[in-house]
């Protein structure tokens, strides 16, 4: 009498997932498309026969009380695979869920998201903005209210799949039966067909519209950042629920101000008798015009910081600050009064011949390297 159990490596009282877990260990193993060594592929045959005839209550009572259900004539000699098995992959599908039924999938499914682009100012970023946009997305069909059919009609149940969604064919192969299963082609795996597509979306339950909304733009936006619109984006086939609108804002260069996290930077220039003597400068901020005081004797590449006058922080209190870089443009072009008014300033100051040291010698001092 063949020793089922023992083809299988288990015990008399295996429980079936254990016959299972174990004949799916062998098939891996000894399947032809992976062992092609002809010894291999009887003991696969046998295997498979072995685990045919325990994984069946009836035919494991037959062997438990000593009889052998394939010889008395109540198993199938014929093919030592189970029903619908063929390549490794069927045996593997039939053990991890590829190749089951699968069933009807909607027709109404989530719409995808939507990305739009738009382009803001400094102050706008800064302080925020609302703006009224115009988008163009699929909306619900308003004909057939995503239904996809013509008014007064309705889907049918697909004659070729009877409603399931998918159809079974069988062939035979050397190794036995083989079934295959694949989507209805007639339905896509819907389960019905539209008999009479409304004319409007031509079945698709959506078309194409533009509309307007209204987007606010909160104080502190950085450029590349985005705002999520929920349900604004593009409605689903059939109908379906939309997906969202993103909204990525995009901030355009300043001709003054550069943008460093929540801090601005500018340049100011200034002549060198002016950040000599102290002076007040004009200077338009994002808060508008202010008066900036440059104390005497201020040095090249100075910076003044205006607290709280840059970009407010996002969705949180308090502001960035303003950074002036102060550039010092000394004169090239002198005619003779101006070459002699400095000349007798140096005589003054002693800087006719300034030093080598590392520290400036006053006004006209410079350093060398």
């Amino acid at each position: 009498m063949t020793d089922y159990y023992g083809a299988l490596g288990v015990a008399q009282d295996a429980t079936d997932d254990e016959l299972k877990k174990a004949y799916r260990k062998l098939a891996r193993e000894l399947h032809p498309d992976v062992n092609p060594d002809a010894a291999a592929q009887e003991r696969f045959k046998a295997v498979t026969a072995a685990y045919e005839v325990l994984s069946d209550p009836q035919k494991r009572q037959i062997v438990d009380l000593g009889g052998d259900p394939l010889s008395s004539g109540q198993g199938n000699t014929g093919n030592p695979f189970p029903q619908g098995f063929g390549g490794l992959g069927d045996i593997m599908d039939a053990f991890f869920g590829g190749g089951t039924t699968r069933g009807t999938r909607s027709r109404v499914r989530q719409g995808a998201d939507a990305l739009l682009r738009i382009e803001c100012d400094l102050a706008e970023v800064a302080f925020g903005v609302e703006r009224e946009l115009t988008v163009e997305t699929a909306v619900v069909c308003s004909t057939c209210t995503g239904e996809g059919s013509t008014p007064g009609t309705h889907p049918s149940t697909c004659d070729t799949c009877h409603g399931r969604g998918e159809v079974q064919s069988v062939q035979r192969s050397f190794l036995g039966q083989v079934m295959t299963t694949r989507a209805c082609p007639r339905c896509a795996g819907v389960g019905s067909v539209i008999e009479h597509p409304c004319g409007e979306c031509k079945g698709d339950g959506r078309v194409r519209a533009r509309r307007t909304l209204n987007v606010k733009v909160p104080a502190g936006m950085e450029s590349g950042l985005r705002l999520r619109l929920s349900g604004e984006g593009e409605v689903g086939p059939g109908g379906g629920p939309p997906g969202d609108l993103y909204v990525e804002v995009l901030e355009r260069p300043h001709p003054v101000f550069t943008r460093d996290g929540d801090d601005l930077h500018c340049t100011v220039t200034l002549p060198m008798t002016a950040a000599a003597l102290g002076t007040c400068v004009p200077l338009t901020t994002l808060d508008g015009d202010e008066e900036l005081d440059i104390a005497p004797g201020t040095q090249p590449a100075a910076v003044l910081t205006l607290r709280a006058r840059g970009v407010p922080h996002l969705q949180a209190t308090g502001r960035g600050d303003l950074h002036v870089h102060l550039q010092v443009e000394v004169a090239t072009r002198l005619d003779t009064k101006q070459e002699e008014l400095l000349r007798d300033l140096a005589r003054l100051r002693g800087e006719e011949r300034p030093g080598v040291s590392g520290k400036s010698n006053g006004l006209f001092g410079r350093r060398r390297r």
